[in-house]
């Protein structure tokens, strides 16, 4: 039965976007030492650890047992995809531009949701798209060569991500929360394995420590979204998941001493009222 206390679902949600905004600092540093390839992995590989005991403590026929496993290899390679973009585009990017075009994702929904599942796009989710998508452009600064290179890679994890989403919107049809985040994290760790067989660097310790830390945050973010979304509608506390650009902005300052130009801080403008706008409109999960 869901809870009715907002204040405290909002709560959780803006802790789950400090997490993701956590997580993102980490794999940025791990990137300085190691290929994407292999950061993508430990992430996946932390991440999976996390979840290990309390698959034991469930019982592991009961954490597995599935009638869906096709759609847990679409979501989780989907999942992966943006993964793989996210984390590049983190590398190249400003810290809050990576992670605000990994949000994107709520603009694409609409349309793979009208294709997929049948499902009808109103007037006012249109108009958010186009609003969120201006921004897009003013983010992703077109003609100004590499930048905009990274960017389209950056965007493309919000994409994928989407993607991950409505397939998540089906499997919460029959299967529930915790048996979809440990398919996730077995197949994205399975699959993540191969391309070290053309990459592996070791990594040190310190390394080692913060992808550690990166799927340690990655895994609480993704449980404290999902007890936010116990307490109240995703329409009313998901847009509070965009405060994690806030937080992201707020690292690349300290660390990096990024600050935005008035282009981007107008577009990052744009895409958070589109997603808040397309998040009111619709049940959208937020997913990292």
């Amino acid at each position: 039965m869901r809870a009715d206390n907002p204040a405290y679902g909002a709560l959780l949600v803006s802790c789950a976007a400090l997490m993701f905004a956590s997580m993102g600092v980490l794999i940025r540093f791990a990137t300085y030492q190691l290929p994407n390839e292999s950061v993508v992995f430990f992430r996946n590989l932390f991440g999976l650890l996390v979840l290990l005991p309390l698959v034991w403590q469930r019982g592991v026929s009961h954490s597995l047992n599935t009638d869906h496993l096709l759609l847990h290899l679409v979501r989780s390679l989907f999942g992966l995809a943006a993964m793989y973009c996210f984390f590049y585009a983190l590398a190249h990017l400003p810290l809050a531009s990576a992670v605000l075009l990994n949000f994107t994702a709520p603009l694409f929904i609409p349309f793979i949701a009208m294709i997929w599942l049948k499902e009808l796009v109103s007037s006012r989710v249109v108009i958010a798209i186009i609003i969120g998508f201006i921004g897009v452009l003013f983010v992703l600064k077109p003609g100004s060569g590499l930048y905009s290179t990274v960017a389209l890679i950056g965007l493309a994890s919000g994409a994928f991500a989407a993607v991950a989403m409505v397939t998540l919107r089906r499997l919460s049809r029959t299967e529930p929360p915790f048996r979809v985040v440990v398919f996730y994290g077995i197949i994205c760790t399975t699959i993540s394995t191969i391309p070290l067989l053309w990459s592996w660097q070791t990594p040190n310790v310190q390394v080692l420590l913060q992808l550690a830390g990166a799927g340690t945050f990655a895994t609480v973010g993704q449980y404290l979204l999902s007890k936010g979304y116990a307490y109240a509608p995703a329409a009313q506390i998901g847009p509070f998941t965009y405060i994690a650009v806030v937080f992201a902005a707020s690292y690349g300052w300290f660390f990096w001493q990024e600050i935005p130009d008035w282009i981007s801080v107008l577009g990052t403008l744009l895409i958070v009222i589109a997603g808040v706008l397309a998040i009111r409109q619709r049940k959208v999960p937020v997913v990292v």
